[in-house]
């Protein structure tokens, strides 16, 4: 099975997954720490497979983010950790891969980055509690990724009820870049996962009723030297190469940074100026051309697919359902994503 036209992960850690999963058109992931839900984002290409998941995000413009671009999935505007309650986040709004939980990384990253975060009090859940209400019993990966608290992450997982094929975990702490495995290994193998793999920043474990899976990910490489990535991009509207060039042209003018987050009936009216024939039934040939205006033939748009013509529809009818369409809704997404992450 062929890897994704793109990669949205800071280390192809997506490709990692998919190459382990075969490509598999139907999935279950739990994201800990999802950032952006585009940029540097290990589970969105599997979004655009088809699969969903939950995904914890206690920034609250990642999460607004998240909401808009990914309605598959269950978001969870919060922390994790070892047990439920209440827990200080250390947000940084601007450099927000240095938010964190822990006073002493937080102390470090704004020495870094000349800023002090924000101290911001907000629920804790687990992750077993999560997946008790979400996800089911067996499902394809975890990822966590929370800035030196993955091992209270881990802590409050309940690996006997709830099974992983595979768990990826950021393996060094954060600005020292210290190994940090040693802090949650011994607890992922009394639950029966072995260490397999590293890309030298994650550690990945797979479960030993999924021993398999091992050789999928220990047979490739760590890197794709000439792997497209979707940081390699300008401005979407700028740039002819990105995939969303066609559409960010279009909207030229709105927030493109929080474009997810517009006003359906705003992307209506920048999209339809001028149009005189809304109330017109709609043909084939009127919803392929509306196609082709807003998405073109990317192949970078993958696996998600454009609604159909729906009999008896009008054009503007035609525009509004592909403003709500999942593809429609991921294009801008990865248009944000080229502007703010």
């Amino acid at each position: 099975m062929p890897l994704p036209p793109l990669s949205y992960a800071q280390r192809f850690e997506d490709f990692h997954l998919w190459r382990c999963f075969e490509g598999q058109r139907d999935g279950f992931y739990v994201d800990i720490g999802g950032g952006h839900p585009v940029y540097d984002n290990v589970s969105f290409a599997f979004y655009l497979a088809g699969w969903r998941g939950i995904v914890a995000e206690p920034n609250p413009a990642l999460a607004a983010l998240g909401r808009a671009v990914r309605r598959r999935d269950h978001l969870h505007e919060g922390l994790c950790g070892a047990q439920a309650g209440e827990a200080t986040l250390y947000l940084q709004r601007e450099f927000h891969g240095l938010s964190t939980t822990i006073v002493e990384h937080a102390e470090t990253a704004a020495r870094e980055v000349g800023r002090a975060a924000e101290a911001v009090t907000l629920p804790m859940t687990t992750l077993a509690a999560l997946c008790e209400q979400h996800a089911p019993a067996s499902f394809e990966f975890l990822k966590v990724d929370v800035e030196g608290a993955e091992t209270d992450v881990l802590h409050g997982a309940d690996f006997t009820r709830f099974r992983p094929k595979v768990i990826m975990v950021e393996a060094i702490k954060p600005i020292s870049l210290k190994p940090a495995w040693d802090e949650w290994e011994p607890l992922l193998g009394k639950h029966g996962y072995a260490y397999v793999w590293d890309d030298e920043l994650n550690r990945y474990y797979v479960a030993e009723e999924a021993r398999a899976l091992a050789a999928r990910l220990t047979e490739g490489p760590k890197w794709y030297a000439d792997g497209p990535q979707i940081g390699h991009y300008k401005p979407a509207a700028e740039d002819l190469r990105h995939p969303d060039h066609r559409l960010a042209l279009l909207l030229a003018g709105a927030d493109m940074g929080k474009l997810p987050l517009t006003d359906p009936a705003v992307l209506f009216g920048i999209l339809t100026a001028g149009e005189t024939s809304l109330d017109r039934r709609a043909s084939d040939a009127d919803h392929a051309a509306i196609v082709d205006r807003l998405f073109g033939a990317s192949p970078a748009a993958q696996q998600i697919a454009v609604p159909r013509l729906m009999a008896g529809e009008s054009v503007g009818e035609t525009y509004r359902r592909l403003i709500d369409s999942d593809a429609f809704r991921t294009a801008c997404g990865r248009i944000a994503a080229s502007y703010a992450w």
